[in-house]
């Protein structure tokens, strides 16, 4: 986690393949994807629940925060499962191989912006985008025609909606005048 990976690898293109620690995987990646863009691929084995989250459409019971900012940088899947009795000593998990593949962000919106609202979405699971928003500093009326003019129902909630739908959020914000 302390590497200067810029430094460690200077220009790629470069592939990431390994056995992550389990404890710093979520960590280390969205580090890694935001941060180093040397490499452009990665092929991980990650702890199931990790893996699952990583790739997680919306509305899978794993989808949250993680999910949209892996979607912002890469395309995800899982490739296989890897069950824990391959392993001596036999872990308590089971594991999988998730690839990702670097790729342009598949929505135009102000970075800081669009992942201050996702943060915001899934701090407080099962609460409303509009409550969301209000935390943001907006009032009730503000979060309810943010949500509106965005198309979306205040009431919906931050794991029913993609990337699109959260960029189409922070554009409207931003162009009514709110910063992150």
């Amino acid at each position: 986690m302390r590497a200067d990976w810029a430094a460690l690898l200077g220009p790629g293109p470069w592939a990431m393949v390994s056995n992550l620690p389990y404890n710093v995987s979520v960590p280390l990646l969205l580090d890694l994807l935001e941060d180093i863009q040397a490499i452009d691929r990665f092929l991980v084995m990650v702890q199931l629940e990790v893996g699952e989250r990583l790739v997680a459409p919306p509305g899978d019971p794993s989808y949250g925060a993680v999910s949209v900012r892996v979607a912002y940088h890469a395309d995800a899947r899982l490739l296989r499962r890897v069950p824990a009795d391959v392993f001596w000593p036999r872990p308590r998990v089971d594991s999988v191989l998730v690839t990702l593949t670097r790729r342009e962000p598949p929505v135009d919106a102000d970075r800081a912006a669009l992942f201050s609202i996702v943060h915001e979405g899934f701090a407080e699971r099962r609460k409303t985008m509009a409550n969301a928003l209000r935390r943001l500093g907006l009032d009730a009326d503000a979060a309810s025609d943010a949500m509106c003019a965005s198309g979306l129902d205040p009431s919906v909630r931050a794991e029913r909606l993609g990337l699109p739908e959260f960029a189409g959020i922070a554009r409207y914000l931003i162009e009514a005048g709110w910063r992150p």
